[in-house]
């Protein structure tokens, strides 16, 4: 394996450095921090530290035109910032491990595949779900028919207290990701955001936090069609759970998979055709890596383990010439199952994915 010379974008104060974005890396075989930027001053110091790179930045884009760098790591959770992040890392020809969501909306979206593309770039987002082994299990058992044929996928945010349009983009995200790994692509979406009981008007929007531009909703609840006939749905509603039904159900004609986020996810499976344990007397049995009702395999579970997997996939993607597991369109596709919720509420119909609209579309909602 090659040695990979890394660049850590972080800023504290605006979404920090995520969810170990940047420590990851002394992990992952071949690759050293070299370089870290961060415009706050206590934060790029303990980040520096932290580290152990030769040299910190004020500014990122000093950083990526000073140095020779092979992958930068796109670290703040503000969303905001990540469009011109990619943009500038796509200049100096460097591929990309970035926190997630992608992007504010498919016009940034866009512009970022197109940079990417353009610059022959490998982007990995952050879901780490989707390198869990125990995923892997899933998806196997599913392909050999244990739960019949998928009908249907049911997800639903935390519903803490950002239920509603932040809990959509902020962890619904990594159900949506989910979504179309079982229920391939979506086609369609039909759905409604309420505020206060009452459908969502122009007065309801506001910026949201963490950079994620217009915003709306307390409760939204949302139709998908998928690839081959699979219908998916989401819902969020705040304080309505906060984070106990955090997860996504496949629903086949013998059974269900219940699936919580994480590297090791909970992970459940009922093979009941009546997806009533009260009416058959079946039991939820617990599937791991190892398989259904086996003790799990996997030595380490965490988060960070998520990203060591998803950044050794990204070293393999640049290697091998591929696309990463978790990668640039997959991440795309999730901005358009977000921005379909508001579209098809502004307009009141089920709308076509991808959509024609590319901007966000609350800020297109009429008084």
């Amino acid at each position: 394996m090659a040695n990979f010379r890394i660049g850590v974008i972080g800023h504290t104060g605006r979404g920090n450095y995520g969810h170990g974005i940047d420590t990851v890396w002394s992990h992952v075989p071949g690759c050293q921090v070299v370089a870290v930027s961060d415009p706050d001053e206590t934060g790029r110091a303990s980040a520096l530290k932290r580290l152990n790179a030769a040299k910190a930045y004020a500014d990122y884009r000093r950083m990526l035109a000073n140095e020779q760098l092979d992958i930068v790591a796109i670290c703040p959770r503000w969303l905001d910032q990540h469009r011109d992040m990619v943009l500038q890392a796509t200049n100096q020809n460097l591929h990309i491990y970035m926190e997630k969501p992608f992007c504010r909306t498919l016009e940034e979206a866009d512009q970022m595949v197109v940079a990417c593309e353009k610059n022959k770039v490998k982007l990995a987002i952050a879901h780490q779900t989707r390198y869990s082994p125990t995923l892997r299990v899933i998806r196997e058992l599913i392909e050999d028919g244990h739960i019949g044929d998928v009908l249907e996928l049911r997800g639903r945010g935390k519903e803490d207290r950002r239920g509603g349009g932040e809990d959509l983009w902020v962890l619904g995200s990594h159900i949506f990701n989910m979504m179309h790994l079982f229920g391939g692509d979506p086609e369609w979406c039909f759905a409604q955001a309420f505020q206060n009981g009452n459908p969502v008007k122009q007065k309801d929007v506001y910026q949201g936090n963490e950079g994620i531009g217009a915003l709306a909703g307390d409760s939204l609840h949302a139709t998908y069609g998928m690839q081959n006939g699979i219908t998916g749905y989401f819902a969020s509603t705040r304080d309505a759970g906060n984070g106990a039904r955090f997860a996504l159900q496949i629903f086949g004609s013998k059974g269900i998979f219940d699936i919580k986020t994480g590297y090791r996810p909970l992970a459940y499976v009922l093979e009941d055709p009546n997806w009533s344990p009260g009416r058959s007397g079946e039991s939820w049995k617990v599937v791991t890596s190892g398989g259904i009702g086996k003790p799990e395999q996997a030595q380490d579970t965490s988060l960070h383990a998520g990203n060591v997997a998803a950044c050794v996939d990204l070293i393999a993607a640049i290697e091998e010439d591929r696309q990463p597991e978790c990668n640039m369109y997959e991440a795309r596709t999730t901005v358009e199952m977000i921005a379909g919720v508001y579209e098809s509420h502004r307009q009141s119909v089920p709308v076509e994915i991808p959509l024609k609209q590319r901007k966000n579309p609350l800020t297109l909602l009429q008084a």
